[in-house]
């Protein structure tokens, strides 16, 4: 773990190092100066290959072409191959491939100046074949990468979105809560306002602890002791009993077991409910009762949620029941939202958790 630790600590121009102090050791034993300087400007030039990956490859290829020149075999034409390599995996394909038929080139005159006994086929296949190996291998890696980053990248998106459902909702549900609490206290007794006051601030502090619980997995140096549980199936009752004191009289019916379902799909459910019960808040008036049946089952959970409101000529199109369709469609679910035939609406999904 130590030595792991160490090594990550390392910059990458300290291991592009490596190569060039090898190679200038390795010919130091041969100490011929035109070696000696050949080989640093093959070599040396690598370890800013990641700065400047074509610039430093045109530094090697006319090394190289020094060395053709004055006709020297040395072990640093491996640094052709590395500059080949680091071009591939940062630059367009042409600029790549047009690297490589240059190398190619390289190969083809140190083929004919250096084979010996007239020998030319099999020392040419075998540069030709590291060509391409380098080639193919640099072109993987800049793909890979960019498959990661794009990966990366979906997937900030995707909690970026999740979070933005997550506050919608949360902000939401509790602000009409407390808007409806509000209204009701103005013209209640003192004793009932009191009351709806005290309602009011115990979901205000509801609020900052959901927003608290979304947020929290943005903030690193939040202990996990603080972040509490996620909402589930259990806190239905909870969301029910605020609803019935926001003036909305809401029935729950949760039949079967829920503690089979795995956490996420649970908070799916509860987010669910919270939005189609915070609709009707907002849009039905006094007087209109909700129900909320939850079906558990180890394959599957159904959500249906009524309310007795007046009809309503087409489905909402705001952004509440998109996020609903959404959170739906992750388990497989179809939502279907839509005022019911004697009036009323009604919220219906069904959600598979059975390889959740």
């Amino acid at each position: 773990m130590t030595k792991r630790r160490w090594a990550s600590r390392l910059p990458p121009t300290a291991w592009d190092s490596l190569l060039p102090a090898l190679l200038l050791l390795h010919v130091l034993t041969m100490w011929t100066p035109t070696a000696f300087v050949l080989t640093a400007a093959l070599a040396v030039p690598l370890v800013w290959r990641r700065r400047a990956p074509l610039t430093v490859f045109g530094v090697v290829v006319a090394a190289a072409c020094v060395q053709w020149l004055v006709d020297i075999q040395l072990p640093a034409d491996i640094a052709l191959l590395v500059a080949l390599y680091t071009v591939a995996t940062t630059s367009a394909r042409r600029v790549t491939l047009l690297a490589a038929v240059v190398v190619e080139i390289g190969a083809v005159l140190a083929c004919l100046r250096w084979a010996t006994g007239g020998a030319f086929l099999t020392p040419f296949a075998a540069l030709t074949a590291m060509v391409v190996a380098a080639t193919v291998l640099g072109i993987n890696v800049q793909t890979t990468h960019a498959y990661l980053e794009a990966a990366r990248e979906r997937a900030v998106a995707e909690e970026r979105t999740r979070i933005t459902r997550e506050m919608h909702d949360i902000v939401t549900h509790n602000l009409s809560v407390m808007v409806a609490l509000t209204d009701a206290a103005v013209y209640a007794p003192p004793d009932k306002a009191k009351a709806a006051m005290l309602q009011i601030s115990e979901t205000g502090r509801q609020a900052l602890t959901d927003m608290r619980r979304s947020l929290g997995v943005l903030r690193t140096d939040e202990p996990d002791a603080a972040r509490h549980p996620l909402p589930g199936i259990a806190q239905l009752d909870t969301l029910v009993a605020q609803t019935c004191a926001a003036g909305l009289p809401t029935g729950l019916d949760i039949d079967g077991d829920h503690t089979p379902i795995p956490a996420t799909a649970q908070l799916t459910v509860y987010r669910l409910v919270q939005e189609a019960l915070t609709n009707t808040l907002k849009h039905t008036p006094s007087g209109t009762h909700a129900s909320v049946r939850i079906g558990c089952s180890p394959e599957a959970v159904t959500v249906h949620v009524t309310d007795t409101g007046p009809p309503v000529a087409a489905p909402s199109s705001g952004h509440g029941i998109t996020g609903m369709r959404e959170r739906a469609a992750v388990y497989g679910g179809t939502l279907r939202a839509g005022p019911l035939p004697g009036g009323g609406w009604e919220v219906h999904t069904r959600l598979v958790v059975a390889s959740a």
